[in-house]
Protein backbone atom coordinates (compact mmCIF):
# COMPACT_ATOMS: atom_id res chain seq x y z
CA UNK A 1 0.00 0.00 0.00
CA UNK A 2 3.46 2.43 0.29
CA UNK A 3 4.08 2.30 -2.80
CA UNK A 4 0.80 3.42 -4.46
CA UNK A 5 0.89 5.70 -1.76
CA UNK A 6 4.22 7.41 -2.56
CA UNK A 7 3.15 7.12 -6.76
CA UNK A 8 0.11 9.42 -5.77
CA UNK A 9 1.95 11.86 -3.35
CA UNK A 10 4.27 11.87 -6.57
CA UNK A 11 1.97 12.25 -9.30
CA UNK A 12 -1.17 13.70 -7.80
CA UNK A 13 -1.94 16.42 -9.96
CA UNK A 14 -1.83 14.21 -12.77
CA UNK A 15 -4.03 11.58 -11.86
CA UNK A 16 -6.50 14.17 -10.55
CA UNK A 17 -6.25 16.12 -13.62
CA UNK A 18 -7.15 12.74 -15.44
CA UNK A 19 -9.80 12.08 -13.64
CA UNK A 20 -11.17 15.51 -13.73
CA UNK A 21 -9.97 15.35 -17.74
CA UNK A 22 -12.52 12.37 -17.71
CA UNK A 23 -15.31 13.87 -15.66
CA UNK A 24 -15.44 17.19 -18.07
CA UNK A 25 -15.04 14.60 -20.98
CA UNK A 26 -18.40 13.01 -19.69
CA UNK A 27 -20.19 16.39 -18.83
CA UNK A 28 -19.08 17.02 -22.51
CA UNK A 29 -20.36 13.97 -23.86
CA UNK A 30 -23.88 14.44 -21.99
CA UNK A 31 -24.57 17.94 -22.89
CA UNK A 32 -23.78 16.85 -26.15
CA UNK A 33 -26.67 14.23 -26.04
CA UNK A 34 -28.59 16.80 -25.10
CA UNK A 35 -28.44 19.15 -27.24
CA UNK A 36 -27.50 16.70 -30.48
CA UNK A 37 -29.17 13.68 -29.59
CA UNK A 38 -32.21 15.05 -27.41
CA UNK A 39 -32.69 18.69 -29.31
CA UNK A 40 -31.02 17.63 -32.70
CA UNK A 41 -29.13 20.75 -33.11
CA UNK A 42 -26.53 20.24 -35.43
CA UNK A 43 -23.04 18.68 -34.74
CA UNK A 44 -20.52 21.48 -34.95
CA UNK A 45 -23.15 23.81 -32.80
CA UNK A 46 -24.04 20.99 -30.16
CA UNK A 47 -20.00 20.66 -29.65
CA UNK A 48 -19.60 24.36 -29.12
CA UNK A 49 -22.45 24.52 -26.67
CA UNK A 50 -21.63 21.44 -24.90
CA UNK A 51 -18.08 22.96 -24.80
CA UNK A 52 -19.13 26.11 -23.03
CA UNK A 53 -20.53 23.87 -20.30
CA UNK A 54 -17.58 21.80 -19.99
CA UNK A 55 -15.36 24.45 -19.73
CA UNK A 56 -17.16 25.64 -16.62
CA UNK A 57 -17.16 22.53 -15.03
CA UNK A 58 -12.91 22.38 -15.76
CA UNK A 59 -12.41 25.44 -14.74
CA UNK A 60 -13.83 25.49 -11.50
CA UNK A 61 -12.22 21.55 -10.89
CA UNK A 62 -8.59 22.46 -12.21
CA UNK A 63 -8.21 25.76 -10.20
CA UNK A 64 -9.37 24.18 -6.99
CA UNK A 65 -8.90 20.77 -6.93
CA UNK A 66 -5.98 19.71 -9.27
CA UNK A 67 -3.65 22.86 -9.13
CA UNK A 68 -5.05 24.15 -5.88
CA UNK A 69 -4.86 27.67 -7.18
CA UNK A 70 -6.26 30.29 -4.66
CA UNK A 71 -5.43 33.45 -6.80
CA UNK A 72 -8.07 36.01 -6.69
CA UNK A 73 -7.81 39.66 -8.05
CA UNK A 74 -6.34 40.42 -11.25
CA UNK A 75 -4.53 36.88 -11.36
CA UNK A 76 -7.78 35.39 -10.94
CA UNK A 77 -9.25 37.36 -14.11
CA UNK A 78 -5.71 36.53 -15.83
CA UNK A 79 -6.20 32.57 -15.27
CA UNK A 80 -10.36 32.90 -16.41
CA UNK A 81 -9.11 34.92 -19.58
CA UNK A 82 -6.10 32.37 -20.08
CA UNK A 83 -8.22 29.00 -19.52
CA UNK A 84 -10.73 30.30 -21.82
CA UNK A 85 -8.32 31.24 -24.73
CA UNK A 86 -6.45 27.59 -24.37
CA UNK A 87 -10.28 25.94 -24.49
CA UNK A 88 -10.89 27.83 -27.74
CA UNK A 89 -7.76 26.84 -29.22
CA UNK A 90 -8.46 23.35 -28.20
CA UNK A 91 -12.18 24.06 -29.22
CA UNK A 92 -10.84 24.71 -32.60
CA UNK A 93 -8.86 21.48 -32.86
CA UNK A 94 -12.16 19.66 -31.79
CA UNK A 95 -14.22 21.27 -34.41
CA UNK A 96 -11.65 20.26 -37.26
CA UNK A 97 -11.82 17.00 -36.09
CA UNK A 98 -15.84 16.66 -36.41
CA UNK A 99 -15.61 18.53 -39.53
CA UNK A 100 -13.50 16.14 -40.73
CA UNK A 101 -14.98 13.16 -39.04
CA UNK A 102 -18.31 13.33 -39.42
CA UNK A 103 -19.01 15.70 -42.48
CA UNK A 104 -16.31 14.42 -44.30
CA UNK A 105 -15.70 11.00 -43.55
CA UNK A 106 -18.91 10.07 -42.36
CA UNK A 107 -17.85 8.45 -38.90
CA UNK A 108 -19.98 8.95 -35.90
CA UNK A 109 -20.00 11.70 -33.75
CA UNK A 110 -19.71 10.23 -30.34
CA UNK A 111 -16.28 8.18 -31.98
CA UNK A 112 -14.66 11.20 -33.13
CA UNK A 113 -15.40 13.08 -30.11
CA UNK A 114 -13.51 10.27 -28.21
CA UNK A 115 -10.43 10.34 -30.39
CA UNK A 116 -10.99 14.27 -30.05
CA UNK A 117 -11.04 13.99 -26.32
CA UNK A 118 -7.72 12.26 -25.96
CA UNK A 119 -5.75 15.28 -28.42
CA UNK A 120 -7.70 18.06 -26.12
CA UNK A 121 -7.00 16.44 -22.65
CA UNK A 122 -2.99 16.07 -23.50
CA UNK A 123 -2.98 19.26 -24.93
CA UNK A 124 -5.17 21.33 -22.05
CA UNK A 125 -3.41 19.71 -19.25
CA UNK A 126 0.41 21.34 -21.38
CA UNK A 127 -1.21 24.75 -21.34
CA UNK A 128 -2.89 24.87 -18.01
CA UNK A 129 0.58 23.69 -16.20
CA UNK A 130 2.97 25.77 -18.25
CA UNK A 131 0.97 28.90 -18.87
CA UNK A 132 -2.51 29.16 -17.17
CA UNK A 133 -2.07 27.68 -13.41
CA UNK A 134 2.31 28.38 -13.07
CA UNK A 135 2.70 29.12 -9.97
CA UNK A 136 4.46 32.40 -9.21
CA UNK A 137 7.74 30.82 -7.74
CA UNK A 138 7.64 28.92 -10.83
CA UNK A 139 7.48 32.34 -13.48
CA UNK A 140 9.99 34.28 -11.36
CA UNK A 141 13.08 31.42 -12.09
Amino acid sequence: MKPIKELFTKYREQIVYLIFGVLTTAVNYAATWVFYGLLGIHELVSNVLAWAVAVAFAFVTNKLLVFNSTAGGGRLLYEIATFVGARVLTLGIEEVMIYLGVTVWGVNLYLVKLVAAVVVVVTNYVLSKLIIFRKKEEKQQ
